[in-house]
């Protein structure tokens, strides 16, 4: 049952970020796309860039920040995903780059979005 309640949590702060980009001119298409490298939470244009989002959350009481809390093992299934996406639409020779937006409870708002653009590079 707590898999279902992490699982609701994080389809929430999907969409938190999705409108979020979505208000910073991105035109996010899809969410939640899985294949066997891993999963991607949303992918979208940046203007002619196509950009593969990462969405972290930390709540209060945390020990990590969400930035920080992508992991190298992470970052790796990551890769493996746009990797497979990138192979599977024949997208070789686009733009792209792995964002990461970075999720907080706030002081001011309700929460605290922060986007890190071309967090996650091949090595």
């Amino acid at each position: 049952m707590a898999k279902d309640g992490a699982k609701a949590i994080g389809h929430h702060f999907e969409g938190v970020a999705e409108r979020y980009l979505n208000h910073k001119g991105v035109d996010v298409f899809e969410r939640n796309v899985t294949s066997r490298g891993g999963e991607i939470d949303l992918i979208g244009y940046d203007g002619h860039t196509l950009v593969f989002f990462e969405v972290r959350y930390r709540g209060h009481g945390s020990l990590t920040d969400p930035a920080s809390s992508v992991t190298p093992r992470k970052q790796h299934k990551l890769l493996n995903a746009v990797s497979f996406y990138l192979h599977k639409h024949r997208l070789w020779e686009t733009d792209t780059r792995i964002d990461v937006i970075a999720i907080s409870p706030g002081t001011v708002r309700k929460y605290r979005v922060q986007w890190i653009k071309n967090a996650i590079q091949a090595g």
